[in-house]
């Protein structure tokens, strides 16, 4: 079987909403295992949680669609997944040029390919560029959302949507652990999109009846996160330092507190989300707290070393406005889903000091 990607040739099976008129591709009998398999559309689908979510979902024998902005880089160690492997064979992965702040494209494969189910994770996720960004930030992350839910309207279909939203909508928390009932508060131009859409899903659910899920996710992360986020930046940092590399890690706040937990087990809630018999929204969290000092204290444990040799602290590298504390009760989602975070925070920091080291040894030593 093979993988559809857009940087191939047409004459390879690949094909970009900008080549012949905007047409998508139509499947043959070849390129399904069945004409009764259930079909998904993700945006985001080259970062983390998107990676992770293809390759559940083509385990489960899903057609999966992919939303690729023109200038997307797959994610470091993506190579583990469907998506950047070019020998990987899967006539079932099909992936688009499009973006969220273009209706057209969006409606156009929602349209033709007639999802059963759409998973929107694309969004500008960087909370402190964000607010650098703020009005781009809203653009893609808060009326990006409306356009795929406004598509998937118009298209007639019978779609269920998944939004992903962010635990920064608590913000300046007014109580801990937060739940699905805990008043947002948001700080920051990111959260303040992603409360936009979501509002945006609550309000189309309630008024066409449609099928749309808001989950709620704390801090999760892998292996293929991206290396601006904080844990990344940590273990990669570390992994260097392993291997003997001298070198310092530039971090902004050490106190704030994030409930950390790992990205491959939050997929697989979201799919859970949309099996449900009812559209509700969901927390996901481990229900433990972590400060970034703690982070870094377990890392440097890992290699026998103090991370205050190693560290450094730069005023541009703490947010305008900070979030203190996150720590999140995901009692229903395990009442209602039967889904519950098995991976902590100490599993968690090895599973990704493990993979960085490897990732160095391989790639070499990168600065930052």
């Amino acid at each position: 079987m093979r993988v559809r990607r857009i940087e191939n040739t047409p004459s390879d099976g690949a094909l970009s909403l900008e080549r012949n008129n905007g047409a998508l591709p139509t499947p043959t009998s070849e390129d399904r295992m069945s004409l009764n398999m259930k079909k998904a559309f993700i945006t985001g689908i080259t970062g983390q949680d998107g990676s992770y979510l293809a390759d559940l979902l083509l385990e489960k024998g899903y057609e999966v669609h992919g939303l690729v902005r023109r200038s997307s880089r797959y994610i470091i160690g993506a190579h583990e997944g469907a998506l950047a492997d070019e020998e990987t064979k899967n006539d079932n992965l099909y992936l688009y040029y499009g973006d969220l702040s273009d209706f057209s494209s969006i409606s156009r494969i929602v349209s033709e390919v007639k999802p059963d189910e759409v998973y929107n994770l694309a969004a500008m996720s960087d909370v402190r560029v964000s607010f650098d960004i703020p009005e781009y930030t809203g653009d893609i992350s808060g009326l990006g959302a409306a356009r795929v839910i406004e598509a998937v309207r118009q298209s007639g279909v019978p779609t269920k949507i998944y939004q992903a939203s962010t635990s920064e909508l608590y913000g300046k928390v007014f109580e801990t652990p937060q739940s699905e009932t805990t008043p947002f508060n948001p700080q920051s131009p990111y959260a303040v999109s992603k409360l936009y859409a979501y509002w945006m899903c609550k309000s189309y659910r309630e008024s066409y009846g449609m099928f749309i899920v808001n989950g709620i996710l704390f801090n999760h992360e892998s292996p293929r996160r991206g290396p601006n986020f904080v844990t990344r930046k940590i273990t990669r940092g570390v992994a260097d330092i392993a291997l003997g590399h001298s070198r310092k890690i530039y971090l902004g706040n050490l106190d704030a507190k994030r409930d950390w937990g790992y990205a491959p087990e939050y997929v697989d809630a979201m799919w859970r989300m949309l099996q449900a018999e009812k559209p509700e929204d969901y927390v996901l969290a481990t229900g433990e707290t972590h400060t970034i000092r703690e982070f870094l204290e377990e890392a440097f444990s890992l290699i026998g070393k103090r991370w205050e040799d190693h560290v450094e602290i730069k005023k541009e590298l703490f947010r305008p406005a900070e979030v203190d504390t996150l720590m999140g009760d995901a009692s229903k989602a395990k009442r209602d889903l039967r889904w519950e975070a098995k991976v902590k925070f100490k599993d968690l920091v090895k599973i990704l000091l493990d993979a960085d080291i490897e990732l160095a040894k391989k790639n070499g030593v990168e600065s930052f």
